[in-house]
């Protein structure tokens, strides 16, 4: 079979199409392809593309580009802190630490900078995933880390409050015990958003 009717074959199938091809669509003309062909290395060259194209069609979790944070986004944020999170809530040692943060401010800006720093290196250093900053909030906050970190601290406030874990009648002292919960959660919620890639 000629390049020329080869040509005029996959120009023609995808004239018919209304909508944008999909990589099924491309791997079903390439097999109608492979059966016209009658050269045994045109044959042979048309397969090497289908198994190329398999292989485009099936990428890894890894290795995505990821941009921008939306409703999906948060709700991989959310599971990834409800799941580092509720042995958080559950463990005493979590209430303890908390007093001894109230009795020591520092100690507490040490834990909320630190655990912003460890999803910045999560997202941003330790290249799991190629994560993009995409229009970032007020022109120097990627949303992925607000997002993540929002989301974290909001549902280590709700969890901590719904379990009974902290008195708001003591606000310093339920923040401090709440942001024990919200380190965890917050590693918790940069894992899970990003290692399903999106």
């Amino acid at each position: 079979m000629s390049d020329r009717s080869a040509n005029s074959r996959l120009g023609s199938a995808g004239s018919d199409s209304s909508e944008d091809p999909e990589m099924e669509d491309l791997l079903d003309e390439l097999e109608e392809l492979e059966e016209a062909v009658d050269d045994p290395e045109e044959r042979e060259q048309v397969r090497e593309t289908m198994r190329m194209a398999r292989r485009v069609s099936t990428p890894s979790a890894f290795g995505r580009v990821i941009r921008g944070f939306d409703r999906h986004d948060a709700a991989e944020a959310l599971v990834g802190s409800v799941v580092f999170g509720i042995p958080m809530l559950v463990e005493g040692g979590t209430i303890e630490i908390g007093e001894f943060i109230a009795a020591h401010p520092a100690s507490l800006a040490v834990t909320l900078v630190g655990t912003i720093g460890l999803v910045i290196g999560l997202l941003y250093v330790a290249e799991i995933q190629q994560v993009e900053i995409h229009r970032p909030l007020f022109g120097f906050v990627p949303r992925r880390l607000a997002g993540v970190v929002g989301v974290s601290f909001l549902t280590a406030v709700v969890m901590m409050t719904v379990w009974g874990r902290v008195d708001w009648a003591d606000p310093w002292l339920a923040l401090c015990q709440t942001s024990v919960t919200f380190s965890a959660m917050a590693l918790g919620a940069g894992l899970g958003d990003i290692l399903p890639g999106s």
